[in-house]
């Protein structure tokens, strides 16, 4: 097990595009982080770099106290975990899991101690002499960990390892990853465009966007307290909603206005966010999670805490309903909310005003509203999220920090044992 530090790492291809761009990462011993991001946000180049299986251009990739820019693949003492599972049909499974050992000409009493430990932790003890076609595909996955686990490596990386299971083996095999990752405590980097995903494993996520780190925090934190609109609005299912808003009045009895409608912001708002006196009498992007509105009639609320529109759409989902209503408010368009548009296959105009924002709120199973009822809406104005209209940040009394990795030590010249590179000649 090991500390893995990126210290100002980047990846600029031949052709002049740069992949990622001063990544700054401090992964901390039995540390499990999770990169999340839309696809061709640069997470997966990342994890192939402090493999090996990718050239580091710029900065220092150190593992264990070593700098391994230079280190070839196979003596980084990382395993991979790849998304494709990468076995070898005509192996078995104990024959698959043993591979990196038997190729490292390990005694055999050695190899079937290990593969046996493994296939125990992994719950493949009777399928040790299947071949991976008889296999299910939660089963072929074990038997990808099992080959990384043998190894006994001082980090597991894993490229969106469950991206081929169906919804309800992805989540069951969440919860074996995350107790296998807790029970062996080996420093784990996974990579996911999935954010439940995220949400579920990471001890911290790193949010990326466009190559560029934009924010690394604990789940909770991410979701409470996001640094920008991008972060906002990527993290929460269903998303983060969005809007143009309008302060006003005084730091005893603000205001804000919502297309024509008007909500109060309560002081204990202003304590938390204290740089949110500045912005009156100015414009703001808010932002109000689904699960913060829920139908008046079941939750009244107090003054200033009521929207009011009619129902669009109302989606049953059993443990709630999802109701969808209009506003007569301006849709933000931004940088990273048309990065966000482009991640869900949306098409976004390209500006500021628009005459008509859907949004999403997340009622009890108990309200009745139906399609085409006029609604009264409760916001739990208390955590309500504003952004600058102009610089997308998170309005605080400070801007919540993007982690910089400490300085790495010195490269050392003799590598140690085990591999990632024989993995890049299974996945090749």
């Amino acid at each position: 097990m090991a500390e893995v530090v990126l210290a100002g790492v980047g990846k600029v291809y031949p052709d002049g595009t740069r992949a990622v761009g001063d990544l700054n990462l401090n992964i901390a011993d039995g540390e499990f982080l999770v990169l999340v991001g839309p696809s061709g946000c640069g997470k997966t180049t990342a994890l192939r770099m402090v493999a090996g299986l990718e050239e580091i251009s710029e900065g220092r990739v150190s593992v264990g106290g070593r700098v391994v820019n230079r280190v070839p693949a196979r003596d980084r003492d990382v395993a991979m975990v790849f998304q494709s599972y990468a076995l070898y049909p005509h192996l078995s499974v104990r024959q698959n899991i043993g591979f990196g050992l038997t190729l490292r000409k390990m005694k055999k009493d050695v190899i079937r101690k290990r593969v046996d430990a493994a296939a125990k932790t992994l719950g493949l003890e009777d399928h040790l002499e299947r071949r991976p076609r008889n296999l299910s595909g939660g089963q072929r996955q074990r038997v990808a960990m099992g080959r990384a686990i043998v190894r006994e490596p001082q980090a597991f990386l894993m490229d969106e390892p469950l991206s081929n299971l169906d919804a309800k083996l992805r989540v069951q095999m969440r919860a074996e990853i995350a107790r296998i990752q807790r029970d062996l405590g080996v420093t784990t980097i996974y990579v996911t465009h999935d954010q439940t995903e995220a949400m579920t494993l990471g001890d911290r996520v790193a949010v990326m966007k466009k190559g560029e780190l934009q924010q690394v925090a604990a789940p909770q934190e991410l979701y409470d307290r996001p640094a920008n609109l991008f972060v906002a609005g990527f993290i929460g299912s269903p998303a983060m909603n969005l809007l143009k808003g309008d302060l006003s009045g005084t730091e005893g009895d603000m205001r804000l206005s919502i297309g024509g409608q008007e909500l109060r912001v309560g002081a204990g708002v202003l304590e938390r966010r204290p740089a949110l006196r500045d912005y009156i009498g100015r414009s703001v992007v808010v932002g109000i999670r689904p699960e913060d509105m829920e139908d008046a009639r079941l939750s009244p609320g107090g003054e200033g805490t009521r929207l009011t529109s009619t129902a669009e759409l109302v989606e049953a989902m059993g443990s709630d309903v999802l109701v969808h209503f209009g506003m007569e408010a301006a849709t933000v368009v931004t940088e990273d909310t048309k990065e966000l548009a482009r991640d869900a296959g949306t098409d976004v105009l390209g500006t500021l005003e628009t005459p008509h924002t859907t949004v999403v709120a997340r009622f009890s199973p108990r309200t009745e509203v139906q399609v085409g009822d006029s609604i009264d809406v409760h916001v739990d104005t208390a955590r309500l999220h504003f952004f600058d209209l102009d610089t997308s940040k998170s309005i605080w009394d400070a801007e919540p920090a993007v982690e910089t990795a400490d300085e790495a030590p010195p490269e050392t010249a003799e590598a140690d044992t085990a591999d990632a590179g024989e993995a890049k000649e299974e996945e090749e």
